[in-house]
């Protein structure tokens, strides 16, 4: 799985719960939803960073290697 779909599956499960979350009537059950979308969100802004730095990082090496 590359970098952007995995960030794009962690973001539409966060949405997901987030929908979940939203539909649920009972307390907990919204709770638990809640805590998944805080945790997908989290895998989504961790894939995100790493991403960056990948950039970063290639055009760092290019920037090296066109000297």
């Amino acid at each position: 799985m590359s970098g952007t779909s995995q960030l794009d599956f962690y973001r539409a499960r966060a949405d997901q719960a987030r929908a979940e979350a939203d539909a649920a009537t009972l307390t907990h059950v919204r709770e638990r939803c809640l805590r998944s979308e805080a945790a997908w969100q989290a895998l989504a802004n961790r894939a995100a960073r790493a991403e960056e730095m990948r950039g970063k990082i290639l055009a760092e090496k290019e920037a090296r290697e066109a000297v």
